[in-house]
């Protein structure tokens, strides 16, 4: 009955899992159906819901959605079986303290990470240092500065094979902040991180990217009676940038959104880092550097593609390999004496370790709707364009490769091609396959019934 399958449809959106529109055209007549591509899995009391089909970006044929998704179908069977026969949760921690995201403004990641995963917050000054246990330690947009205690815990954390997940604004800007008084002149957060990044194989440079490869804000454009007009314009500090490479946090991704993101710059470090570029601006791109006046003057004309001719800008890096200590020659020996007391030995170098730099924290961040009724939106899900990027899917692919390198995520990494028919050609060419199909056998079964004939009358004659 309707009733029913009405229960089942809001049931199922409660957990998470929203219908697809498909369109159907059969005989010259269009339908629409809601399908759900997904697989449930169970195990005891846990249940893991897989989605089968990739986000139907606008900028992505259908056909290459679906070639994406049967790419994927492994790691995600993989994934879901090995995460539900996995009996230890691994911890995930927020840093707070320094105006990082708060708890609403990740509440999306963090549902969708407690699946698997444990998650908490840490204040640095707190603590005596971050434990092993600690699968990963997010720093998620930090404001204010880190004290150098703060920094030396979060280093020898790393030392000691912990993995890091940097998603660092460089520059305090805002669209609220802009849309207040029209002009805005944005400057660098004072974090105090420059030195222990620089030192890691990293400079976020204090600018901004611009890209033609945009999402679009409304703006207002008029007055209509009592009711203000609004226009979607392209803001290209909000960039859509695509994976670059086929690194397996970024294989058949689509578009992940940024705001107000910076150029990363790598360095060459004293140890052996390996430095992957995971998320570029298209090759239309440009750069402002502070300090600048930021205003809507810019939306006003029609891009020039010759202004935007700065190139790929990198956005979003990974970090494999030794890493050097920040404070390696600037620990005394009393110190020294003092952590090894503690069990907590001085390393000027680590372990075999990763890490991951974004020069932007809203791209973990979801919008909250409403912050007094604490309602919010999935992330990535872009409420001017009524559109999903794939903010989610890159955070969530990027903790587990920090995690498990060499774990079910390198399934990711496979390429299946889906031999696709040429449309065009299939329609041109209808009718003659018909008549193939239908008469080949038809004159096949005529001369194998004419010889058969023939041969029994010469041998019986």
């Amino acid at each position: 009955t309707i009733e029913a399958a009405l229960k089942i449809a809001v049931d199922l959106a409660e957990e998470g899992i929203i219908p697809v529109n498909l369109q159907v055209r059969e005989e010259g007549e269009r339908t629409q159906k809601l399908v759900y591509p997904i697989a449930i899995f169970n195990f005891g009391t846990r249940r893991v819901v897989v989605k089968l089909l990739e986000n139907e970006s606008a900028n992505l044929n259908p056909d290459v959605v679906i070639n994406n998704s049967v790419s994927l179908l492994e790691y995600k069977f993989a994934n879901a079986i090995k995460k539900l026969l996995t009996a230890q949760r691994p911890i995930i921690l927020f840093t707070r303290g320094h105006g990082e995201l708060d708890e609403l403004q990740t509440t999306d990641l963090e549902r969708t990470l407690h699946q698997f995963y444990d998650t908490d917050r840490v204040t640095l000054d707190s603590v005596l240092s971050i434990k092993k246990e600690c699968a990963v330690l997010v720093v998620a947009k930090p404001r204010t500065a880190f004290s150098e205690k703060e920094k030396f815990k979060i280093d020898q954390y790393a030392m000691q094979g912990g993995k890091v997940l940097w998603l660092i604004d460089r520059m305090g800007v805002a669209l609220d902040s802009l849309r207040a008084d029209g002009r805005f002149v944005p400057s660098d957060y004072p974090l105090n991180l420059e030195d222990q990044l620089f030192k890691y194989g990293i400079r976020i440079q204090p600018d901004l990217a611009l890209d033609m490869q945009c999402t679009k804000i409304p703006l207002r454009t008029g007055q209509m009676g009592n009711a203000p007009q609004y226009e979607l314009f392209p803001w290209y500090y909000h960039l859509a940038v695509s994976p670059s490479g086929d690194h397996p946090i970024v294989k058949n991704l689509d578009r992940v959104e940024l705001r107000f993101a910076s150029s990363i710059d790598t360095i060459r470090t004293k140890t052996p880092v390996r430095k992957t570029v995971l998320l570029q601006t298209s090759q239309y791109s440009r750069l402002q550097f502070s300090p600048i006046e930021l205003n809507f003057e810019i939306v006003k004309y029609d891009p020039d593609p010759a202004k935007f001719d700065k190139g790929k800008q990198t956005v979003a890096v990974l970090l494999e390999g030794t890493f050097p200590s920040n404070y390696e020659n600037r620990v005394s020996e009393e110190m020294a004496a003092g952590l090894a007391q503690l069990g907590t030995p001085f390393k000027p170098a680590s372990e075999p370790t990763r890490m991951l730099v974004v020069s932007d924290g809203d791209v973990a961040a979801n919008f909250i709707r409403d912050p007094a009724k604490k309602v919010w939106l999935p992330l990535g899900f872009n409420h001017y364009e009524n559109a999903t990027y794939a903010n989610k899917d890159f955070i969530i692919n990027a903790i587990e490769y920090l995690i498990e390198a060499d774990g079910v995520i390198e399934a990711r990494a496979k390429e299946v091609k889906l031999r696709l028919l040429d449309g065009v050609k299939a329609k041109n060419e209808k009718t003659m396959w018909q008549v193939v199909n239908l008469g080949a056998p038809l004159v096949f079964l005529g001369l194998f019934g004419w010889f058969f004939n023939w041969r029994r009358r010469r041998k019986y004659a």
